[in-house]
Protein backbone atom coordinates (compact mmCIF):
# COMPACT_ATOMS: atom_id res chain seq x y z
CA UNK A 1 0.00 0.00 0.00
CA UNK A 2 0.62 3.39 -0.18
CA UNK A 3 2.64 4.80 2.78
CA UNK A 4 1.52 8.13 4.36
CA UNK A 5 3.71 10.39 6.37
CA UNK A 6 1.72 13.00 8.14
CA UNK A 7 3.12 16.04 8.84
CA UNK A 8 2.69 19.78 10.11
CA UNK A 9 2.26 22.01 7.42
CA UNK A 10 3.95 25.43 9.00
CA UNK A 11 6.74 23.16 10.43
CA UNK A 12 7.18 19.60 8.71
CA UNK A 13 8.87 16.57 10.87
CA UNK A 14 12.50 17.08 8.89
CA UNK A 15 12.54 12.88 9.53
CA UNK A 16 9.38 12.30 7.00
CA UNK A 17 10.66 14.89 4.56
CA UNK A 18 14.11 12.85 4.76
CA UNK A 19 12.12 9.64 4.21
CA UNK A 20 10.38 11.34 1.23
CA UNK A 21 13.46 12.85 -0.44
CA UNK A 22 15.28 9.56 -0.32
CA UNK A 23 12.30 8.14 -1.92
CA UNK A 24 12.24 10.61 -5.01
CA UNK A 25 16.00 10.06 -5.18
CA UNK A 26 15.60 6.09 -5.76
CA UNK A 27 12.93 6.67 -8.71
CA UNK A 28 10.11 7.42 -6.23
CA UNK A 29 6.61 8.62 -7.13
CA UNK A 30 5.62 10.88 -3.64
CA UNK A 31 2.74 13.33 -3.48
CA UNK A 32 2.92 16.07 -1.55
CA UNK A 33 0.83 19.58 -0.75
CA UNK A 34 1.59 22.71 -2.66
CA UNK A 35 0.37 26.00 -1.71
CA UNK A 36 -2.41 25.19 -4.41
CA UNK A 37 -3.22 21.64 -4.92
CA UNK A 38 -1.26 18.11 -4.44
CA UNK A 39 1.20 17.20 -6.29
CA UNK A 40 2.87 14.18 -7.38
CA UNK A 41 6.63 14.08 -7.55
CA UNK A 42 9.25 12.38 -9.26
CA UNK A 43 12.56 13.20 -10.32
CA UNK A 44 12.69 15.68 -13.68
CA UNK A 45 15.55 14.33 -14.84
CA UNK A 46 14.82 10.18 -14.57
CA UNK A 47 13.14 9.48 -17.74
CA UNK A 48 11.97 6.23 -15.75
CA UNK A 49 10.77 7.76 -12.53
CA UNK A 50 8.60 9.96 -15.17
CA UNK A 51 7.25 7.25 -17.44
CA UNK A 52 6.34 5.43 -13.99
CA UNK A 53 4.08 9.09 -13.09
CA UNK A 54 2.48 8.94 -16.15
CA UNK A 55 1.48 5.08 -15.83
CA UNK A 56 0.14 5.85 -12.59
CA UNK A 57 -2.06 8.87 -13.59
CA UNK A 58 -3.24 7.26 -16.71
CA UNK A 59 -2.03 10.77 -18.59
CA UNK A 60 -1.31 10.84 -22.49
CA UNK A 61 2.17 11.75 -23.08
CA UNK A 62 0.63 14.95 -24.81
CA UNK A 63 0.13 16.47 -21.73
CA UNK A 64 3.63 17.64 -20.04
CA UNK A 65 4.57 18.15 -16.60
CA UNK A 66 5.54 21.26 -13.91
CA UNK A 67 8.94 21.02 -13.19
CA UNK A 68 9.55 22.64 -9.38
CA UNK A 69 12.60 24.12 -8.01
CA UNK A 70 13.66 26.04 -4.54
CA UNK A 71 14.84 29.21 -6.43
CA UNK A 72 15.46 30.89 -9.44
CA UNK A 73 18.70 29.98 -9.10
CA UNK A 74 18.24 26.28 -9.87
CA UNK A 75 16.27 27.08 -12.97
CA UNK A 76 19.26 27.30 -15.06
CA UNK A 77 20.34 23.76 -16.40
CA UNK A 78 17.14 23.19 -16.91
CA UNK A 79 16.35 26.39 -20.07
CA UNK A 80 18.28 27.25 -22.99
CA UNK A 81 18.43 30.83 -21.06
CA UNK A 82 16.62 33.47 -18.73
CA UNK A 83 14.67 36.03 -20.32
CA UNK A 84 14.55 39.11 -18.22
CA UNK A 85 10.69 38.80 -17.99
CA UNK A 86 11.20 35.41 -16.09
CA UNK A 87 13.40 37.55 -13.24
CA UNK A 88 10.79 40.16 -13.50
CA UNK A 89 8.14 37.60 -12.51
CA UNK A 90 10.16 35.51 -10.39
CA UNK A 91 11.12 38.41 -7.99
CA UNK A 92 7.31 39.21 -8.01
CA UNK A 93 5.13 35.99 -7.66
CA UNK A 94 8.54 33.26 -6.53
CA UNK A 95 7.59 31.69 -4.13
CA UNK A 96 4.52 31.20 -5.50
CA UNK A 97 1.09 30.21 -7.48
CA UNK A 98 2.65 31.07 -10.96
CA UNK A 99 4.33 28.89 -14.02
CA UNK A 100 6.11 30.13 -16.17
CA UNK A 101 6.93 28.28 -19.24
CA UNK A 102 10.33 29.45 -21.63
CA UNK A 103 12.80 27.18 -23.76
CA UNK A 104 14.20 24.01 -22.23
CA UNK A 105 17.59 22.65 -22.17
CA UNK A 106 18.41 19.24 -22.92
CA UNK A 107 18.63 17.96 -19.81
CA UNK A 108 15.19 17.96 -19.30
CA UNK A 109 13.91 14.70 -21.18
CA UNK A 110 11.57 14.65 -23.48
CA UNK A 111 8.61 12.87 -21.56
CA UNK A 112 8.45 15.45 -19.50
CA UNK A 113 7.97 18.49 -21.85
CA UNK A 114 6.02 16.51 -24.13
CA UNK A 115 8.36 16.54 -26.63
CA UNK A 116 8.48 20.22 -26.84
CA UNK A 117 11.41 22.65 -27.18
CA UNK A 118 9.49 24.47 -24.21
CA UNK A 119 9.73 23.60 -19.97
CA UNK A 120 6.85 24.76 -17.38
CA UNK A 121 8.62 26.05 -14.32
CA UNK A 122 7.38 27.15 -10.58
CA UNK A 123 9.06 27.75 -7.15
CA UNK A 124 6.55 26.70 -4.54
CA UNK A 125 5.66 28.52 -1.59
CA UNK A 126 4.08 25.98 0.99
CA UNK A 127 6.52 24.81 3.61
CA UNK A 128 6.34 21.37 2.88
CA UNK A 129 6.91 21.53 -1.15
CA UNK A 130 9.78 23.93 -0.30
CA UNK A 131 11.84 21.64 2.47
CA UNK A 132 10.93 18.41 0.20
CA UNK A 133 12.41 19.71 -3.11
CA UNK A 134 15.67 21.29 -0.44
CA UNK A 135 15.73 17.89 0.59
CA UNK A 136 15.93 16.39 -2.16
CA UNK A 137 18.22 18.43 -3.91
CA UNK A 138 17.06 17.70 -7.50
CA UNK A 139 14.28 19.06 -9.73
CA UNK A 140 10.96 17.91 -9.39
CA UNK A 141 8.15 17.22 -12.16
CA UNK A 142 5.29 17.30 -10.39
CA UNK A 143 1.65 17.23 -11.59
CA UNK A 144 -1.18 17.51 -9.89
CA UNK A 145 -1.58 13.71 -7.77
CA UNK A 146 -4.90 12.83 -8.72
CA UNK A 147 -6.25 10.00 -11.79
CA UNK A 148 -5.97 12.11 -15.16
CA UNK A 149 -9.01 14.65 -16.13
CA UNK A 150 -10.32 13.81 -12.14
CA UNK A 151 -10.73 16.95 -10.08
CA UNK A 152 -7.52 17.52 -8.93
CA UNK A 153 -6.89 16.61 -4.80
CA UNK A 154 -6.55 19.46 -2.28
CA UNK A 155 -6.59 17.04 0.97
CA UNK A 156 -4.38 13.75 1.35
CA UNK A 157 -7.22 11.23 0.93
CA UNK A 158 -8.56 12.78 -2.34
CA UNK A 159 -4.91 11.53 -3.68
CA UNK A 160 -5.38 7.95 -1.60
CA UNK A 161 -8.42 7.65 -3.18
CA UNK A 162 -7.30 7.95 -6.60
CA UNK A 163 -3.74 6.97 -6.41
CA UNK A 164 -3.41 3.91 -3.57
CA UNK A 165 -1.25 1.29 -4.36
CA UNK A 166 0.25 3.38 -7.54
CA UNK A 167 2.47 5.32 -5.78
CA UNK A 168 4.96 5.34 -2.83
CA UNK A 169 3.78 7.79 -0.51
CA UNK A 170 1.73 10.42 0.43
CA UNK A 171 3.05 13.48 2.60
CA UNK A 172 -0.14 14.41 4.39
CA UNK A 173 0.43 18.26 5.24
CA UNK A 174 -3.80 19.05 5.68
CA UNK A 175 -5.74 20.97 3.23
CA UNK A 176 -4.22 23.16 0.64
CA UNK A 177 -4.87 27.09 0.58
CA UNK A 178 -5.65 27.91 -3.02
CA UNK A 179 -7.42 24.58 -4.42
CA UNK A 180 -6.66 25.74 -7.95
CA UNK A 181 -3.54 24.93 -10.16
CA UNK A 182 -1.13 27.68 -10.72
CA UNK A 183 -1.01 30.39 -13.30
CA UNK A 184 0.57 29.26 -16.77
CA UNK A 185 2.15 32.35 -18.64
CA UNK A 186 4.40 31.39 -21.81
CA UNK A 187 7.20 33.08 -22.00
CA UNK A 188 8.39 31.36 -24.98
CA UNK A 189 6.98 32.98 -27.72
CA UNK A 190 7.22 37.19 -28.18
CA UNK A 191 4.57 38.03 -26.07
CA UNK A 192 3.62 37.08 -22.87
CA UNK A 193 0.33 35.24 -22.70
CA UNK A 194 -1.48 33.12 -19.68
CA UNK A 195 -2.11 29.82 -20.89
CA UNK A 196 -4.16 28.76 -17.94
CA UNK A 197 -5.19 31.58 -15.37
CA UNK A 198 -5.01 30.67 -11.41
CA UNK A 199 -4.56 32.77 -8.30
CA UNK A 200 -1.78 35.47 -10.13
CA UNK A 201 -4.58 37.34 -12.42
CA UNK A 202 -3.93 38.89 -15.63
CA UNK A 203 -3.86 42.28 -13.78
CA UNK A 204 -1.57 40.74 -11.30
CA UNK A 205 0.54 40.04 -13.90
CA UNK A 206 0.60 43.39 -16.07
CA UNK A 207 1.28 44.85 -12.89
CA UNK A 208 4.68 43.48 -13.44
CA UNK A 209 4.99 42.83 -17.21
CA UNK A 210 2.01 45.41 -19.16
CA UNK A 211 2.34 43.46 -22.55
CA UNK A 212 0.59 40.26 -20.84
CA UNK A 213 -2.43 38.73 -22.91
CA UNK A 214 -4.59 35.96 -22.01
CA UNK A 215 -5.70 33.36 -24.54
CA UNK A 216 -8.01 30.73 -24.47
CA UNK A 217 -5.76 27.84 -26.85
CA UNK A 218 -8.03 25.66 -28.84
CA UNK A 219 -5.89 21.92 -28.41
CA UNK A 220 -6.66 18.69 -30.51
CA UNK A 221 -6.84 15.94 -28.35
CA UNK A 222 -3.59 14.26 -29.47
CA UNK A 223 -1.33 16.97 -29.93
CA UNK A 224 1.05 18.20 -27.53
CA UNK A 225 0.65 20.97 -24.84
CA UNK A 226 2.49 23.85 -23.65
CA UNK A 227 1.05 23.46 -20.82
CA UNK A 228 -0.85 21.10 -18.49
CA UNK A 229 -4.57 21.75 -17.81
CA UNK A 230 -5.27 22.92 -21.21
CA UNK A 231 -7.49 19.81 -22.73
CA UNK A 232 -11.71 20.75 -23.03
CA UNK A 233 -12.39 18.44 -21.12
CA UNK A 234 -10.30 18.11 -17.60
CA UNK A 235 -10.90 18.40 -13.80
CA UNK A 236 -14.35 16.79 -14.16
CA UNK A 237 -16.04 14.32 -11.53
CA UNK A 238 -18.08 10.64 -12.52
CA UNK A 239 -21.17 12.58 -13.22
CA UNK A 240 -22.02 14.59 -16.35
CA UNK A 241 -21.79 18.35 -15.35
CA UNK A 242 -24.23 21.54 -16.78
CA UNK A 243 -22.58 24.69 -15.96
CA UNK A 244 -25.20 27.95 -15.78
CA UNK A 245 -23.72 31.51 -16.97
CA UNK A 246 -25.11 35.13 -16.66
CA UNK A 247 -27.69 36.55 -15.15
CA UNK A 248 -28.37 35.41 -11.99
CA UNK A 249 -31.81 34.91 -11.88
CA UNK A 250 -32.02 33.64 -15.53
CA UNK A 251 -29.21 31.35 -14.48
CA UNK A 252 -31.24 30.04 -11.66
CA UNK A 253 -34.11 29.38 -13.17
CA UNK A 254 -32.74 27.28 -15.73
CA UNK A 255 -30.56 25.33 -13.36
CA UNK A 256 -34.27 24.63 -11.60
CA UNK A 257 -35.93 23.83 -14.65
CA UNK A 258 -33.10 21.31 -15.39
CA UNK A 259 -33.01 19.60 -12.13
CA UNK A 260 -36.65 19.19 -12.39
CA UNK A 261 -36.65 17.42 -15.25
CA UNK A 262 -33.86 14.98 -14.39
CA UNK A 263 -35.43 14.19 -11.47
CA UNK A 264 -38.76 13.15 -13.11
CA UNK A 265 -36.66 11.29 -15.30
CA UNK A 266 -35.26 9.46 -12.90
CA UNK A 267 -31.86 10.53 -11.81
CA UNK A 268 -30.14 11.43 -8.84
CA UNK A 269 -29.23 15.24 -8.89
CA UNK A 270 -26.28 17.43 -6.97
CA UNK A 271 -26.03 20.85 -7.34
CA UNK A 272 -23.52 22.78 -6.32
CA UNK A 273 -24.90 25.67 -4.45
CA UNK A 274 -23.76 28.75 -3.62
CA UNK A 275 -25.17 30.44 -0.25
CA UNK A 276 -27.14 33.37 -1.60
CA UNK A 277 -29.01 30.27 -3.75
CA UNK A 278 -29.80 27.71 -1.13
CA UNK A 279 -33.03 29.74 -0.50
CA UNK A 280 -34.26 28.74 -4.27
CA UNK A 281 -32.82 25.09 -3.89
CA UNK A 282 -33.56 23.93 -0.95
CA UNK A 283 -36.85 22.51 -1.85
CA UNK A 284 -35.96 20.46 -5.15
CA UNK A 285 -35.34 16.81 -4.75
CA UNK A 286 -31.81 17.34 -5.21
CA UNK A 287 -28.19 17.06 -3.01
CA UNK A 288 -27.07 20.13 -2.39
CA UNK A 289 -23.05 20.48 -2.18
CA UNK A 290 -22.47 23.75 -0.73
CA UNK A 291 -19.29 25.95 -1.74
CA UNK A 292 -20.11 28.91 -0.15
CA UNK A 293 -20.95 32.77 -0.59
CA UNK A 294 -20.60 33.33 -4.10
CA UNK A 295 -18.51 36.91 -3.08
CA UNK A 296 -15.90 35.04 -1.37
CA UNK A 297 -14.25 33.78 -3.95
CA UNK A 298 -11.15 32.55 -2.32
CA UNK A 299 -13.14 29.81 -0.70
CA UNK A 300 -15.23 29.18 -3.49
CA UNK A 301 -11.93 28.43 -5.16
CA UNK A 302 -10.27 26.33 -2.06
CA UNK A 303 -13.51 24.31 -2.06
CA UNK A 304 -14.28 23.43 -5.26
CA UNK A 305 -12.64 20.31 -6.61
CA UNK A 306 -13.44 18.84 -2.92
CA UNK A 307 -17.29 19.37 -3.65
CA UNK A 308 -16.78 18.16 -7.29
CA UNK A 309 -15.49 15.01 -5.66
CA UNK A 310 -18.80 15.29 -3.02
CA UNK A 311 -20.55 14.81 -6.29
CA UNK A 312 -19.28 11.81 -6.96
CA UNK A 313 -19.43 9.92 -3.51
CA UNK A 314 -23.44 10.56 -3.08
CA UNK A 315 -23.41 8.66 -6.27
CA UNK A 316 -24.87 11.54 -8.36
CA UNK A 317 -25.98 10.79 -12.04
CA UNK A 318 -25.63 14.43 -12.79
CA UNK A 319 -23.87 17.54 -11.53
CA UNK A 320 -25.36 21.47 -12.13
CA UNK A 321 -24.03 24.30 -10.82
CA UNK A 322 -24.16 28.53 -11.95
CA UNK A 323 -21.48 30.54 -12.50
CA UNK A 324 -20.17 33.37 -10.13
CA UNK A 325 -20.78 36.78 -11.91
CA UNK A 326 -18.27 38.31 -9.08
CA UNK A 327 -15.07 39.70 -10.29
CA UNK A 328 -12.18 38.60 -8.06
CA UNK A 329 -8.83 37.65 -8.65
CA UNK A 330 -9.92 34.14 -9.02
CA UNK A 331 -12.88 34.71 -10.71
CA UNK A 332 -11.38 33.46 -14.00
CA UNK A 333 -9.52 30.60 -12.52
CA UNK A 334 -12.55 29.10 -11.14
CA UNK A 335 -14.37 29.54 -14.50
CA UNK A 336 -12.26 27.69 -16.60
CA UNK A 337 -12.01 24.77 -14.54
CA UNK A 338 -16.45 24.47 -14.28
CA UNK A 339 -16.26 25.01 -17.94
CA UNK A 340 -13.59 22.23 -18.45
CA UNK A 341 -15.39 20.13 -15.76
CA UNK A 342 -18.79 20.82 -17.91
CA UNK A 343 -19.98 18.44 -20.41
CA UNK A 344 -22.84 21.41 -21.51
CA UNK A 345 -22.41 25.08 -20.93
CA UNK A 346 -25.74 27.30 -20.83
CA UNK A 347 -25.97 30.79 -21.52
CA UNK A 348 -27.48 33.75 -23.42
CA UNK A 349 -30.53 32.22 -25.29
CA UNK A 350 -30.49 28.82 -23.48
CA UNK A 351 -31.01 30.05 -20.31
Amino acid sequence: MTEVLRVDSANPDPNAIRRAAECLRRGGLVAFPTETVYGLGVHALDREAVLRLFRAKERPANDPLIVHVSTIDDVAPLVAELPSDMYALAARFWPGPLTIVVRRSRAVPDEVTAGLETVAIRVPSHPVARALIAAAGLPIAAPSANLFSRPSPTDAMHVIADLNDRIDMVVDGGPTEVGLESTVVDLSQGSPVILRPGAVSLDMLRAVLSNVELRNPTIEPATAQRSPGLMSKHYAPRAPVTVYEGDVEAALSALVRDARALVRGGKAVAVLAFAEDVARLVDLPVRLVHLGGERETADVAARLYAALRECDDLGADAVLARIATTQHALSAAVRDRLHRAATRIVSGADL
